[in-house]
């Protein structure tokens, strides 16, 4: 979603009004319309080549998905789907109400409590996004206005809002540097304090140094919150996740969320910690206690997609295998490509304009690829973003790569990385 925050009058259009050319303020018409000013803000972002557009696709749009992220292939397995109809057909198309009230079943109950094992945590409390997991977390656990966090400036839009709706105060770090990480906490002593960062950032597929940000919290006493979107389901063993890898699955300090609908191909989020920490979640977390259950049927789905990876360990190599592949193919043909470590493979663009035209240019081909431009990346280089597939074929992979290459802008090659 855009953010205007740092356009001149996007919060108040209008400013304070016309200057005159005495000086003096014209005072803003009060004949027009409450919401003109979204007109000149879509004038903006067209002539800044950002317009977002939604587009529909069909149940079988033919084309070669590359933009999703459905690292493991599993959201139309007949497993998964089938398990969505039943839990549909037996619990009904909704939760009905918030999971203190009516919203909580039996398979919620069960997700949590094998999603919980499969990772090597505690416990584990579902909500209906990843991104109200990221903002339970944050809110409920950084304290009150003597509250510190500590986020990566490379954080997920979800963590950068979780931390704005949180009372505590908020330092943003420079990018996968714990020693930054370790400066701030030791400039704010006796805090009650928490670091976040993604474990597999979305822009460019790098991790995070986590076993080093874990040493760094204990030596100040801070926790650690890891956003595992990304990891889980591609790295560490089976694909129990980057956290369970880097060993602090299960530590008493450590907090994991991740999302149901990336590796999962379900939809919804969890929040994975010590127990003592989910009960904190469920008495104190808005996302959680205000928002309406997951729908039935997405957490059957997601039982069932968990299920697979833990009986097929080998659907997350195989994933971290595409990439690697794609990866290797497009440095090869000359264009820029950042090394995945996980699923995501970013390939630099010029500007915002030719990332534009490439995913289009990449669609009428047949391939649907991620584009994403300023303000969804921090650093404002515009990418590419393929995310590979477990269950891509030698022959998709050298489709995908055909496409990308053949549509590039003239100037989009460079040394790859």
């Amino acid at each position: 979603m855009p953010s205007y925050a740092a356009d001149p009058g996007a919060t108040h259009p209008e400013g304070s009004g016309k200057a005159r050319p005495n000086g003096a303020e014209e005072t803003p018409d009060p004949r027009r319309a409450a919401f003109d000013w979204t007109g000149e803000a879509a004038e903006r972002r067209a002539r800044a080549g950002l317009v977002r557009t939604l587009r529909p696709r069909a149940a079988d749009c033919g084309l070669l998905d590359l933009a999703g992220n459905d690292y493991l292939g599993l959201t139309r397995h007949p497993r998964v789907t089938e398990a969505a109809a039943d839990a549909a057909r037996r619990w009904g198309a909704g939760a009905t109400g918030s999971r203190l009230v009516t919203g909580s079943t039996d398979l919620h109950a069960r997700l949590e409590r094998e999603l919980a094992a499969f990772c090597g945590f505690e416990a584990a409390l579902v909500l209906s996004s990843g991104y109200a997991a990221n903002l339970a977390a944050l809110t409920a656990l950084s304290g009150d206005r003597d509250g510190l966090i500590v986020s990566d400036a490379a954080n997920h839009a979800s963590i950068v809002d979780g931390c704005r709706l949180a009372r505590a105060t908020t330092a943003v770090v420079p990018h996968a540097d714990p020693a930054a990480v370790a400066k701030t906490l030791a400039a704010h002593p006796g805090r009650r304090s928490l670091v976040v960062s993604d474990s597999v950032f979305s822009v460019d597929g790098d991790r995070a140094p986590l076993g080093e940000l874990a040493a760094v919290c204990r030596e100040y006493g801070a926790g650690l919150v890891v956003d595992d979107a990304h990891g889980f389901g591609v790295l560490g063993d089976g694909g129990r996740g980057a956290v369970r890898e880097a060993g602090l699955a299960g530590a008493p300090d450590v907090v994991a969320t991740l999302t149901l609908s990336k590796s999962l191909g379900s939809q919804g989020g969890a929040v994975l910690g010590p127990a003592r920490v989910i009960d904190h979640l469920v008495n104190t977390a808005r996302t959680f206690i205000f928002d309406t259950g997951l729908a039935p049927a997405a957490a059957g789905a997601a039982l069932a997609s968990l299920r697979l990876l833990a009986a097929e360990p080998d659907l997350a190599a195989r994933a971290r295998t595409v990439a690697a592949t794609l990866h290797h193919r497009l440095t090869g043909a000359g264009l820029s490509a950042a090394r995945p470590d996980a699923a995501v493979v970013s390939v630099r663009a010029p500007g915002p304009a030719e990332a534009l035209r490439w995913a289009a240019d990449c669609r009428e081909q047949g391939l649907a690829v991620g584009c994403f431009r300023p303000p969804s990346v921090p650093d404002g280089v515009s990418r590419l973003r393929l995310t590979a597939r477990a269950d891509l074929t030698e022959g998709q992979i050298e489709r995908a790569v055909g496409v990308v290459v053949r549509t590039a802008p003239a100037d989009a090659c460079g040394r790859g990385q």
